[in-house]
């Protein structure tokens, strides 16, 4: 049978018919498939909403030595004018400002004038005295003396003893010695001034020990110990270490603040008075947290803290007091046991907000 083209035309649309069946069948199939996966997925997920993800890193309670950190400066342990103890012109300074001297070392010396003469005259009675008595306890034990002489001459001869002490002393006051170990830090009379007794020669410091102070505030002074061990860092990059030796127990009436001193070795004579410290003294041991640097932010109320996960995955605040920072992060004081702190999106939460938590990289646990 020969196909005319009313029959080509029939057969035409019987495939166009079957072919739109198909494709229409197979598209149905194809999305029915994609709801099913999707339900599938949807029932294996729980639900979360628009809950934000955050990292967080299970953190240990640990044992640190606590520490208080205070602003001081550098003072001289000792600070002494020397002064003169008797009168005279000066006739000689051996010693120069800004040298290290020993104790007994002469600082001024005056003139002797008439003490040598002085002094030499009081030998010389001691002396007479001394043949005086020698020869009264002969005679009288030759029964030539009484007792009540041989008495009489013995206190002569102490009497002249004691002129030659003050003979001495006098001769000695000449020179004006420092009374200890230091540094002669200044000079206030020259050769050939005169002195008075009760003026000054110059003023003598000490150095070593070295004396750190600082002013604590109310809240800071029941923390320190006399005792407790100390740092202080110095302006210039120089570093001390020392004992609080004094906590005032009276405030200053003006700033409310207690003094402290720290008795801290400086035996090179390197560090100076007057310098400004940063102090660091020990308040004993107590639980800490080591965290990241990175994790701390600020709430609204502008306290240093951090951000964590409770139980329930909602998020919390906890301030914190900085203890120490490392190499190794920040020992922080403020928190208990072991905390899952927010490591990442910290800054993107707010308490109470409920978050799905998930283990840091690198560590942690969720």
């Amino acid at each position: 049978m020969r196909l005319t083209s009313a029959h080509k035309f029939a057969i035409g649309i019987v495939v166009l018919v079957v072919l739109v069946f198909t494709a229409g069948t197979l598209l149905h199939n194809a999305r029915m498939g994609r709801e099913t996966a999707a339900e599938e997925t949807k029932a294996a997920t729980p639900e979360t909403g628009d809950q934000p993800q955050v990292q967080v890193s299970l953190t240990p309670e640990g044992i640190h030595p606590y520490s208080v950190r205070v602003r001081g400066r550098t003072e001289a342990a000792r600070t002494v004018s020397v002064r003169s103890e008797t009168a005279g012109i000066v006739a000689a300074t051996p010693a120069m400002e800004g040298a290290f001297v020993k104790r007994g070392t002469v600082l001024c010396r005056l003139n002797v004038d008439a003490r040598e003469a002085s002094l030499a005259q009081a030998r010389a009675a001691v002396r007479s005295r001394e043949l005086t008595r020698q020869a009264t306890e002969e005679l009288a034990a030759r029964g030539y003396r009484s007792p009540t002489q041989v008495l009489q001459d013995q206190a002569n001869l102490d009497s002249a003893r004691a002129a030659l002490r003050q003979a001495e002393i006098a001769l000695e006051q000449t020179n004006i010695r420092a009374p200890f170990d230091g540094v002669f830090d200044r000079r206030d009379a020259e050769v050939g001034s005169y002195l008075a007794p009760g003026q000054p020669c110059g003023t003598l410091i000490e150095l070593n020990p070295l004396l750190v102070v600082a002013d604590l505030p109310e809240t800071e002074a029941g923390k320190f110990k006399v005792g407790a061990e100390a740092v202080a860092t110095l302006v210039t990059g120089e570093t001390l270490t020392g004992t609080v030796r004094y906590i005032a127990r009276d405030a200053d009436p003006q700033t409310r603040t207690y003094r402290v001193e720290i008795s801290a070795a400086n035996p090179r004579l390197i560090a100076r008075s007057g310098l400004s410290a940063d102090v660091r003294v020990s308040a004993g041991e107590g639980p800490a947290h080591l965290i990241q640097v990175s994790s701390l932010v600020l709430d609204s109320a502008g306290r240093q803290g951090v951000r964590y996960v409770d139980d329930g995955n909602v998020v919390r605040f906890a301030p914190l007091t900085l203890i120490e920072e490392t190499a190794a992060g920040a020992w922080v004081a403020g928190l208990k046991g072991a905390v899952r702190i927010i490591t990442v999106g910290q800054s993107y939460v707010a308490e109470g907000q409920k978050v799905v938590a998930t283990p840091a990289r690198g560590g942690g646990a969720s």
